[in-house]
């Protein structure tokens, strides 16, 4: 089916509207979405994370150090009662054993025996690095390393904030500080640990008077964080995932929507630039034909033997430029949304009766069988001008003979393909990249609208043209038509009426 001998003739782009969607094209829409949402949603994300990671290690932690403190100043007191000394005196004062003699009132035994069963309690905690008693002073009285006993301790802030801030317990999380001498664990720790300063009042409240470190490594507590760190992180991951998959669905639909309505708007221009003048040039073109016409036909009468050849020649160009003109002027009408009923198979044959004259000078052999076809949704009047173009096309093609075939078929339901072979010279690759841009052909004189027009026709009515070629083997050109039903048509129709 020959359309093209390779004369271009580019589409106007000076409208502003054109030169707008120039401009607004470079910016790809989705690619500066997709990098620019997920650097957000990211930081977003690690932000979240990073804080709820944060909240569950610090709470977990100090919830473990308050209960720890509870239960230290719970057993000093317990041993208190135990040992019966006066409730007046509390264990914080009764861990230093320097201070033995300021407490006359309290039996040395008494002494000895609460605060060497309190001390066992704190060796035996669960989980437990380094236990530490601190005299008021800073001086370690008792520890779980002998090796601390009588060693005091100047410069720790902490150890000094906690005798100074009176609270239930003082916490940190981490790792071992080599320039802490104090930090003589029993065992190297697997991960980090947790250093708790309980402070031990006075019976009053109104004075620390000894503080028991405790260094303890939870491994429960740590594998219950560590978990929680693994759900966090995963929630988070997939949260934000999802989120930027769920718009870049969106924008992507938003992008190829946008991109459809901005070339849409670009070939409007181009028709609505071109329209203005080739109407006016087809319409004034219209009346000198005629003319020409009328006169070569009056000349043929009583032209010589010699010239009804020559004036042949004139009314088949003139018929040729006719067809020309009246492509160009359907191509620029506007299209309405309204479609009817229309017969595949008549217009077939309407068409085959239309061109039979042609077909016959070509000696082009046509191989249709009718089949049974239900009305497809079209227009009676533009069904007309696609298969006009198409069989215009493919008899072009084939001056010297060939074959034409029509085939149609059922291809899914609600829909029927009607298929247009030849065997004329086909394309190359790149003519049917370009075959249906408005004005471009490569036929000698061609005007290059027909195929672009078919493929506006097809789509207006939700339909859709492919077109395979190859050289010098043929060109097959398949129409998809939509089947029209009765309530579909008859909705249509009123409303396009109305």
């Amino acid at each position: 089916m020959q359309i093209l001998e390779e004369q271009k003739v580019p589409a106007p782009s000076s409208t502003p509207a054109a030169q707008g969607m120039g401009w607004r094209g470079q910016f790809n829409l989705l690619r500066w979405f997709s990098l620019g949402s997920f650097f957000i949603i990211a930081a977003v994300a690690l932000g979240l994370g990073y804080i709820s990671t944060r909240f569950v290690v610090e709470e977990s932690i100090e919830r473990d150090s308050m209960l720890t403190a509870q239960f230290i100043q719970a057993i000093g007191d317990a041993e208190i009662r135990h040992a019966g000394i006066t409730l007046t005196r509390t264990m914080g004062e009764m861990l230093d054993p320097r201070q033995d003699n300021n407490y006359p009132d309290v039996d040395p035994g008494s002494r000895a025996a609460a605060r060497i069963e309190f001390l066992d309690h704190v060796e035996h905690l669960p989980d437990s690095l380094l236990a530490v008693v601190y005299a008021l002073d800073r001086t370690v009285v008792w520890s779980t390393n002998p090796q601390m006993i009588g060693m005091r301790v100047e410069g720790d802030e902490e150890l000094d904030e906690s005798f100074e801030m009176k609270e239930p317990v003082s916490t940190s999380y981490h790792q071992i500080d080599d320039e802490r001498p104090e930090q003589m664990l029993l065992r190297e720790p697997k991960y980090l640990f947790i250093e708790n300063y309980i402070p031990m009042f006075n019976a009053d409240k109104s004075k620390v008077i000894a503080m028991v470190e405790i260094y303890k490594e939870p491994a429960d507590l740590v594998d219950r964080i560590q978990r929680g760190f693994k759900a966090i992180w995963l929630a988070t991951g997939l949260g934000g995932a999802a989120i930027f998959l769920g718009l870049f669905w969106i924008v992507r639909r938003a992008a190829t929507l946008l991109e459809s309505q901005q070339k849409q708007l670009v070939a409007n221009e181009t028709f609505v630039a071109l329209g203005e003048m080739s109407s006016a040039v087809a319409h004034s073109l219209r009346n000198p034909l005629a003319n020409i016409r009328s006169s070569a036909e009056l000349a043929q009468e009583i032209a010589s033997q010699s010239a009804q050849k020559n004036i042949g020649d004139i009314i088949n160009q003139v018929d040729r430029m006719s067809r020309w003109v009246r492509e160009l002027l359907v191509s620029l009408r506007p299209m309405n949304d309204e479609y009817e009923r229309v017969d595949l198979m008549l217009a077939i044959d309407d068409t085959l009766s239309a061109f039979e004259a042609l077909i016959n000078r070509s000696h082009v052999e046509v191989r249709f069988t009718p089949n049974a076809c239900p009305p497809v949704v079209s227009q009676q009047v533009l069904l007309t001008q696609i298969l006009n173009s198409l069989f215009a096309n493919a008899l072009e093609a084939m001056p010297k003979g060939g074959l034409l075939g029509i085939e149609i078929e059922s291809t899914s339901p609600g829909h029927v393909r009607m298929t247009l072979s030849d065997t004329g010279k086909g394309m190359t690759k790149q003519q049917q990249q370009m075959v249906f841009k408005p004005f471009f052909t490569t036929k000698q004189g061609g005007l290059g609208v027909g195929l672009a027009l078919v493929k506006r026709i097809m789509e207006r009515y939700e339909g859709l043209v492919e077109l395979t070629s190859q050289e010098q083997e043929g060109t097959r050109v398949s129409l998809n038509f939509k089947v029209a039903t009765g309530g579909e048509y008859g909705a249509q129709h009123s409303a396009g009426r109305g």
